[in-house]
């Protein structure tokens, strides 16, 4: 299949010829919300800990005694089942949250996103984006004559020069072609691809 070549100005220039594998696949809503929810998954810190019912500070005298009270029976302040208790299955900071994906999933499912937002128009394709220095506003004026506000950018390499340009945009992405994720091809309104990055992509995924 083909992609449309934009200039600049948000002007066709050419076409490039893109795989089908890549560019042409069938949306499956399944894999792409397991992907989506592994990345999420895989992204998250165990940065939590609660304390079981050995680690809090309560007597260990028994309340009351065993029986003739008319109450229930208890042993200790200290469990689960009374407020300021123990919990049960306590969470730790060494908890791991890992989904595993397969590699042949996840490529598969990096392919009907991005076929996807072919069909969605949400993809656009150019042939670079060159910028000689480091200047946040250059860059910001050059995606709004292209019509791009909330936009990730995917390039076979991301310089020095391109990378300081684009961090204080607050709606602007800018990855290598190696880190595109499939969280945040879905998150932004557009994904605009560079020519050295479709070739990358075509390459990672094959």
């Amino acid at each position: 299949m083909e992609l449309k070549l934009i200039n600049e100005t948000d002007d066709e220039v050419s076409a490039i010829s893109v795989s089908d594998a890549l560019f042409g696949r069938s949306y499956n809503e399944a894999l792409v919300h397991q992907l989506v929810k592994s990345y999420l998954a895989n992204g998250r810190g165990a940065n939590r800990a609660q304390k079981d019912r050995s680690e809090v500070r309560k007597s260990t005298k028994k309340p009351w005694k065993q029986k003739g009270t008319g109450r229930a029976r208890a042993g200790t302040a200290a469990s689960p089942l009374w407020r300021g208790g123990g919990q049960i299955f306590p969470n730790r900071t060494d908890e791991s949250f890992v989904h595993k994906v397969n590699r042949k999933m996840y490529r598969a499912g990096i392919c009907t996103i991005l076929s996807q937002l072919v069909r969605d128009e949400r993809l656009k394709a150019i042939d670079a984006i060159i910028v000689e220095e480091p200047s946040t506003k250059m860059l910001s004026e050059r995606l709004k004559k292209l019509g791009l506000s909330n936009v990730m950018i995917i390039a076979g390499e991301v310089d020095k020069n391109f990378h300081l340009s684009s961090r204080n945009l607050p709606n602007v992405r800018v990855v290598e072609a190696s880190s595109a994720d499939p969280y945040n091809l879905l998150r932004f309104d557009q994904i605009l691809l560079t020519r050295s990055g479709i070739e990358k992509l075509e390459e990672l995924m094959a």
